[in-house]
């Protein structure tokens, strides 16, 4: 049964908590040099910011200057998140050294002063952290996009997208522990995205859980009752464990959503079947034969089906039923022809009917099957 997969995108920060800050006259060039470049997005804003900060701690090298080098931080991490090819020509370990910075900031005493500009430094960080990881993702390094995923996390652990990210990289590592763990958190609000829902359920069966798988599906589906994929997925579980009882709620939305679909038709016919609901699993059956002639299961199944109720009628109702069983089965054969399961179904019939020819016909095939 197809699901959806997981979409790895970006997050994007917005320029707008930067020129809303409070700052000094010392610090104003730097601070227009940004709204300039919210206004123009060019990049040449944001190198004239760099210039004017790094001025500024040439002239006055004060480290402990906590506003300058806040806004130093605000500007290089600026420019490593805008210039993601490094048009300006910066040093290798620039973004180390940003970071760097940054994770020194982060332990000073009054550095919650300035909490908006620290808040944008490090979102700029988390999306490069974020740029890296996918990079590695796509050349199917996924040791270390999680490891740079995890390092966006330590700057934006709010950010929810990206323990689907860090269980995304776990599950493909085979640490489905880790990526239960991290795709569980995404799940314990009522604002997850199903596709998130999805991922957390196939990582549980993948660990055999699928108590938990279906815990997740049933909360996505409290969630987007209408979800088509939610609601396949446990059908499907319901199905694979023969569970007909809980399968049977669903199938009235299941065969809305799928009408055309033989496959989903045929387990709903087959669901039907196993509750001793013949009328509606005779229907459907039938249905699944007009969408697909050439499968061979609903065909055989039917033929078992008229065969059982033959079992349940009286007089000319038993016949009916019987030849009914006997020309369904008989097609299933022509499709299978070595099927010893309809072979055996077949055996039975014609004893039934009397029918000596093809019952001896039958026991001749059967023997030479078994013996090869």
């Amino acid at each position: 049964m197809n699901v959806r997969k997981i979409i790895l995108s970006v997050l994007l920060v917005l320029f707008t908590s930067p020129f809303a800050f409070c700052q000094s006259e010392l610090l104003k060039g730097v601070v227009n040099s940004l709204a300039f470049y919210k206004q123009k997005k060019e990049l040449r804003f944001l190198v004239n910011a760099k210039k004017s900060i790094d001025s500024l701690l040439k002239l006055a090298p004060d480290t402990n200057d906590l506003e300058k080098n806040v806004y130093r931080a605000v500007v290089n991490s600026a420019i490593l998140y805008i210039d993601s090819t490094n048009t300006t020509g910066q040093p290798e370990n620039y973004f180390r050294k940003t970071v760097e910075q940054v994770d020194i900031l982060n332990t000073r005493k009054k550095i919650y002063k300035y909490q908006p500009e620290m808040d944008f430094t490090r979102e700029c960080l988390a999306n490069v952290y974020i740029r890296k990881a996918f990079a590695y993702a796509r050349i199917s390094d996924y040791q270390n996009a999680g490891v740079m995923f995890m390092k966006a996390h330590k700057y934006v652990p709010s950010f929810k997208p990206l323990n689907a990210y860090i269980a995304y990289t776990n599950n493909k590592l085979g640490n489905v522990t880790t990526a239960e763990k991290y795709y569980d958190s995404l799940v314990k609000t009522d604002s997850t995205r199903t596709d998130y829902i999805e991922a957390a359920a196939n990582v549980y069966k993948a660990v055999g859980d699928t108590a938990k798988a279906l815990e997740m599906l049933k909360r996505g589906r409290k969630l987007l009752p209408a979800d088509k994929f939610l609601l396949l997925d446990e059908a499907n579980i319901y199905n694979n464990n023969k569970d007909y009882k809980s399968l049977e709620p669903l199938l009235p939305q299941l065969l809305d959503f799928n009408a055309n679909n033989p496959d989903i038709v045929f387990v709903a016919a087959n669901c039907y079947d196993h509750l001793y609901q013949y009328d509606k699993a005779e229907s459907l059956y039938l249905q699944v034969i007009d969408l697909n002639s050439s499968a061979f299961e609903p065909i055989f199944n039917l033929g078992l089906l008229y065969l059982k109720k033959s079992a349940l009628k009286q007089g000319s109702e038993a016949d009916k039923n019987l030849a009914y069983a006997q020309k369904w089965m008989e097609k299933a054969s022509e499709i299978s022809p070595n099927d010893t399961n309809c072979l055996e179904v077949l055996q039975l019939i014609y004893k039934k009917t009397g029918n000596k020819d093809q019952t001896e016909k039958i026991n001749n095939k059967l023997k030479q099957l078994t013996n090869q």
